[in-house]
């Protein structure tokens, strides 16, 4: 008996050594793609996103060395996604990445699907979803293929989606959501035809989560439901639930609107020119590029 407990309590430890090891690496943290990368509110600004859960989980657990979501912001098509892989100002940021997140392909598909938030009605045409799913399917390919090139010592995590329309009529989900459900089967077999992983987020939301989507006119989730997409990351990142982040754990509000994300850009580039080179906050969280583009097209729509 005593021989028994001693081989039990051996084996015990080399598990909890093994879980340790696992999360011995501090990780350089890139998050990829559209407006769910880059941290959207259901409101047009821009707060703490699931990436940015994420790094903080992993910062509290000393896993985390570097963290910036400089390569994502709203709009971005998987198109728009593959150019700024492949971009020069990207090259450094992949090379160093040793873990990456990738949000890609819903504006693809949502940007055809026809809303009327107030009558609770959908329209799309599958001609163009069809298309649309299939450009997002070969484009997807090449960016995974870029990655793999660009960023070796990263591991890359896919993330999926949720259904985005919880509040029109029962009636009214059933087309939209295959098209969705599409796309995520889209996103899971190229993930794993590349060796990456994908994060599935469709059932924590569900076809009727108004709590995680409480704006019946966009499609971005409240810090909840940014919090379900993290913790879903986290549980296939740690192989458990062990890394999960509590309702009581987010923080507290802060958004920033679009204006003032590119003032702060603005400044953080006229300090840096006044050195002599780059320092390494020039990756955090602040170093949001990719906005400037896009706030020259809201400023050329107000216009």
């Amino acid at each position: 008996m005593k021989r028994l407990l001693i081989i039990i309590g051996a084996a015990i430890f080399m598990m909890a050594l093994g879980v340790s090891s696992a999360f011995a690496q501090t990780e350089n943290y890139l998050s990829i793609g559209d407006s769910l990368a880059a941290g959207q509110t259901p409101y047009q600004q821009i707060d703490t996103g699931y990436s940015d859960l994420i790094a903080m989980r992993l910062g509290m657990t000393g896993q985390l060395s570097v963290y910036t979501k400089e390569l994502a912001f709203p709009g971005f098509t998987t198109d728009d996604v593959l150019k700024r892989v492949k971009s020069e100002e990207a090259s450094d940021l992949l090379a160093d990445a040793t873990l990456i997140t990738i949000s890609a392909g819903a504006n693809d598909l949502l940007r055809l699907v026809q809303v009327n938030p107030s009558a609770g009605t959908l329209a799309f045409s599958q001609l163009q979803t069809d298309y649309a799913l299939n450009v997002a399917r070969k484009n997807m390919v090449e960016i995974l293929e870029e990655l793999k090139v660009r960023a070796p010592k990263s591991k890359v995590y896919v993330m999926g989606y949720y259904f985005a329309y919880p509040n029109v009529h029962a009636t009214q989900k059933e087309g939209t959501n295959a098209q969705l459900i599409k796309l995520n089967t889209i996103l899971q077999q190229q993930a794993e035809h590349a060796g990456a992983t994908y994060v599935d987020v469709y059932n924590a939301f569900g076809l009727n989560a108004t709590n995680l989507l409480p704006n019946i006119s966009d499609v971005h989730p409240n810090f909840e439901g940014y919090r379900q997409m993290a913790n879903a990351f986290l549980n296939g990142y740690s192989g458990s639930k062990a890394l999960a982040i509590s309702s009581n754990e987010l923080p507290k509000p802060k958004p920033i609107s679009f204006e003032q994300i590119l003032e702060q850009q603005e400044k953080a580039e006229k300090k840096q020119e006044e050195k002599e080179k780059p320092t390494p906050t020039a990756r955090t969280i602040q170093g949001f590029k990719g906005y400037a583009a896009f706030m020259e097209k809201v400023r050329a729509i107000r216009s």
